[in-house]
């Protein structure tokens, strides 16, 4: 292989170059470099590993970074799509972590507002008692799903409470919040007035499929309308909002007007009250959205504005919502923080529904997946791979419970899990578990160690943008290119031979595939953290799949001759269908 005009040219030196080793180094070394490769490689590893949506300069130390999921809204049991939020923010967290940054994973719940007053009175319960009930529940499935946050904010704390009422007095003495009358369709569901021409035809909201009910009140403003033009450049100019297509539609909501919105509600008594009007409560949104900045306080902290922002971690380097919240986080959010002097996050990621039988699952509609069952049925790791490696983040995903069981099997147990068993298991028989050499010495031309720096940038670049299902595609290309090997080389055969040369070949074959697929464990990590750390386990290493940074764990030549490793045991285990609606969490309305 030489350079020609800038190009890699493939020579061919003899006809080893024509085996199937030797294609699949020319289709790696042939293969378009990536952007990170040629920025070159004295790149820091938390500059190449999170730039483009995580790490994005601001006047912040670019060491810290704080991202968050959405504070979810506790009118019932968390659903499937919540869950599907909080593994990927989980994920990039994770991958943040390992690129040697300061990383805050934020993530909580809603707890006021009409509409969980209205399901705490269905359930015969004080609305206190409805939100903790389901907070835990919440707290148990971020437990199952090994989603590993920093900070877990209710916006019934008292500490909450009293920093939203210091955010609303700025807010206030800017002049921006005045009184006035409303008249309108509000949708109880979205919390939100609604416009005639966002409804269905008999006033139905078109994502809850309730009727709006007429309403009328006088309350306070926020006047968000102040700032339409620094809202429009914000979102046309830079890449606040994200993908394309999520900034498209908010540049759009913004070019046809920004209305003043109300902060306040006289009929709704759960909620926080405002100060200047004991009267009213704030209305949900302006006391949610804020919660995002509470959830900085320490314990010790008073709940001031001032207090939060001087831990460093502000402003957001990205919130990752569902593409339903959007406007409140790409238009309200940013209005409320111009008003109030504060710098804007950098990034807000808007992804696609989870949908079932063609409809979003939601909680409303009562057509949701229970994701404990799910996780209960088939594990962290399976639930956490086929959500983050079937869908495209950013695009509606359809749940298909055939294609779950076949995915996983086909890119864990069978791929991953059952090439690892496979080499150890021929290293046990023949080399007593015992390494032949050392990974290192492997030459840099072989095609499993070319292949494993082809799928490292790929996947680096991909958690650069959440493309989640990019990061599991380079995975299953290594671990793919590791089955085709093994079946090429036929070691099991070699190891029979008594020609010393083929011993050799077997032997580089089984340790090239096993460090193949440690880089494979790092990749996934993120993704399927038990998973990983069970190949760790599995091929003697003395550290955590995740205690080394991005660019040392992804190495080649980790593995070194002489060591031992255990007894040989299955780390993913098959996947058999098992109902799934014989336990489905209630729906309150």
């Amino acid at each position: 292989v030489h350079r020609r005009g800038g190009r890699r040219v493939w020579r061919a030196r003899s006809a080893l170059f024509w085996t199937m080793e030797g294609r699949m180094a020319m289709r790696a070394l042939c293969r378009p470099q990536g952007r990170f490769w040629r920025r070159g490689r004295n790149l820091s590893t938390r500059a190449s590993g999170m730039r483009s949506v995580v790490v994005d300069g601001g006047s912040k130390s670019e060491k810290k970074v704080c991202l968050s999921t959405p504070l979810f809204y506790v009118n019932a049991p968390p659903h499937l799509g919540g869950a599907y939020t909080a593994m990927a923010t989980d994920a990039c967290a994770r991958h943040a972590r390992r690129c040697g940054l300061d990383v805050l994973m934020v993530t909580g719940t809603d707890e006021h507002g009409e509409k969980i007053a209205r399901a705490a009175e269905t359930a015969g319960q004080p609305p206190q008692q409805h939100c903790d009930q389901v907070v835990k529940q919440y707290r148990q499935l971020w437990e199952m799903l090994d989603v590993k946050y920093d900070r877990f904010v209710r916006t019934t704390e008292e500490k909450h409470e009293k920093m939203v009422q210091d955010a609303v007095q700025k807010v206030w003495d800017q002049g921006d919040v005045y009184k006035s009358t409303y008249r309108g369709k509000y949708c109880v569901g979205c919390e939100e007035y609604k416009d005639e021409k966002e409804l269905e035809d008999d006033d139905l909201c078109p994502l809850h499929k309730t009727v709006c009910e007429d309403r009328e009140e006088e309350n306070y403003f926020f006047r968000l309308s102040k700032y339409e033009k620094d809202i429009q450049r914000l979102v046309d100019s830079t890449d606040f909002v994200q993908p394309e297509y999520r900034k498209n539609e908010v540049s759009q909501w913004v070019r046809q007007g920004v209305r003043d919105f109300s902060i306040s509600r006289a009929a709704v008594e759960w909620g926080i009250p405002m100060k200047q009007d004991p009267s009213q409560t704030l209305y949900v949104w302006f006391d949610a959205l804020l919660g995002y900045v509470s959830a900085l306080l320490e314990p010790e902290d008073e709940p001031t504005l001032d207090n939060a922002l001087q831990k460093g971690y502000f402003p957001y380097n990205v919130h990752i919502i569902g593409k339903d919240i959007l406007r409140f986080h790409a238009v309200y959010w940013p209005g409320m923080l111009m008003s109030m002097g504060l710098p804007l996050p950098h990034k807000v990621f808007g992804h696609g529904f989870l949908t079932k039988d063609g409809l979003k699952m939601s909680k409303s509609l009562g057509n949701t997946l229970d994701p404990q069952r799910l996780v209960s049925l088939y594990g962290a790791d399976a639930v956490r791979y086929y959500f983050l490696r079937e869908f495209e983040f950013g695009r509606d995903g359809d749940f298909q419970h055939d294609r779950f069981i076949n995915i996983v099997n086909a890119g864990l147990a069978n791929d991953l899990g059952n090439l690892l068993n496979r080499s150890l298991n021929l290293l046990k028989k023949n080399c007593s578990s015992e390494l032949p050499l050392s990974s290192a010495d492997i030459v840099t031309e072989h095609p499993l160690r070319l292949e494993a720096e082809t799928s490292v940038r790929r996947a680096n670049e991909a958690f650069e943008h959440l493309r989640f299902n990019e990061v599991c595609s380079a995975a299953a290309a290594l671990s793919g290119h590791g089955n085709q090997f093994i079946d090429e080389v036929a070691p099991w055969k070699l190891l029979k031979s008594e020609d010393p040369q083929d011993i050799a070949k077997a032997h580089i074959c089984l340790v090239s595939i096993l460090e193949s697929l440690r880089i494979v464990a790092v990749i996934l990590y993120p993704i399927t953290p038990r998973l990983a750390q069970k190949v760790y386990v599995q091929l003697g290493m003395d550290d955590d799949v995740c205690d080394s940074l991005w660019d040392d764990a992804t190495k080649w030549g980790a593995l070194l001759q002489g060591h031992r490793l255990p007894k040989p045991a299955p780390v993913f285990a098959r996947l058999e269908e098992q109902p799934l609606e014989e336990k489905v969490s209630s729906v309150v309305a």
